[in-house]
């Protein structure tokens, strides 16, 4: 039996009936119903139910956190002018829905205007350098005022984040050289305290050098001085007295400087005497003392020939 198109009719109109009376609320929305144009009901996520022709859906919102940023010029104190980029987190209450969709037509320029009045009503009171040092307590500020605004309109302020200070380039560009003189002038003062310490240093290691080149002087004159005391206390033992024990060492010094000298190839002797008597006199004495060495080395092998004898 065929379908009557009166059928086909109510048919087509009941499926068109069922879908316009359900319909889906995706998660993290708020969705407003309207019926006959007055305020109904706000709908949550999930599969909700509507009459057709009489209720509506007169929007949605997101629940979401959301973030809007906002780029701020203004002036500092030291008449130096600034962008700064502002973001602030923001998300609809969830309570609040009605307020926030009935409320306020325009969020986003709401909280331009809150931002670019915390902004330029805060900046102008910092230097440039503190107003790096100080972002927090901007951000903070700008938080408190939207916080005390939006509240009544439905929005919670999350956060708020100053994540940009830019400068004119031309201010950039005097900051890079006064860090860079400050950084120079720290570089020179480590320099200059490094070779102060280098030359202190050496003059320690020079005077510790001379203090013991001094010493050394000092202990080999002292073993000289006790080699020729030894020296004459031995000849003493054999009968020379000190006088003659002294002569006897002064001409043996005094010929052994001379073999010293002439080992030397490139070495010249010159001997000035003051006078001719004098030099003559010099001359004398000399050989007198090396004749009195001669006779007293002689008396010394005598006296141990004797001594031999005498113990056989």
């Amino acid at each position: 039996m065929p379908i009557s198109p009166s059928l086909i009719v109510l048919i087509v109109l009941g499926v068109i009936f069922l879908i316009a009376t359900f319909f889906i609320v995706k998660q993290q929305t708020a969705a407003v119903i309207e019926r006959f144009g007055r305020f109904q009901s706000i709908r949550q996520s999930g599969l909700q139910f509507k009459i057709p022709l009489v209720d509506r859906i007169a929007g949605k919102l997101s629940l979401k956190i959301q973030q809007l940023d906002v780029i701020v010029e203004t002036k500092t104190l030291d008449d130096v002018f600034v962008r700064l980029k502002v973001s602030v987190q923001y998300m609809v209450i969830k309570d609040k829905v009605y307020d926030a969709f009935y409320k306020l037509d325009y969020p986003h320029d709401q909280i331009t205007s809150y931002v670019f009045d915390v902004v330029r009503a805060e900046v102008p009171k910092m230097k440039l350098d503190d107003v790096f040092v100080k972002k927090d307590d901007i951000a903070i500020a700008v938080k408190t005022e939207l916080n005390d605004a939006m509240m009544d309109y439905g929005y919670d302020i999350i956060k708020t984040l100053v994540t940009d200070i830019d400068p004119d380039a031309q201010v950039k560009a005097a900051m890079n050289r006064i860090n860079a003189s400050e950084r120079e002038k720290i570089a020179a003062q480590y320099e200059g305290d490094a070779q102060r310490i280098l030359i202190v240093e050496k003059a320690k290691a020079e005077a510790e050098s001379k203090r013991l080149q001094g010493q050394g002087i000092a202990d080999q004159r002292r073993e000289i001085a006790r080699g020729l005391e030894e020296s004459v206390e031995v000849l003493n033992k054999v009968g020379i007295n000190s006088q003659e024990a002294s002569a006897l060492i002064v001409v043996t010094q005094h010929y052994d400087t001379l073999q010293s000298i002439g080992e030397e190839t490139n070495s010249n002797l010159i001997l000035l005497p003051n006078s001719p008597q004098a030099g003559s006199d010099m001359l004398n004495n000399m050989v007198a003392s090396f004749t009195a060495s001669n006779q007293i080395g002689e008396a010394m092998k005598e006296a141990k020939r004797k001594k031999g004898e005498s113990e056989k």
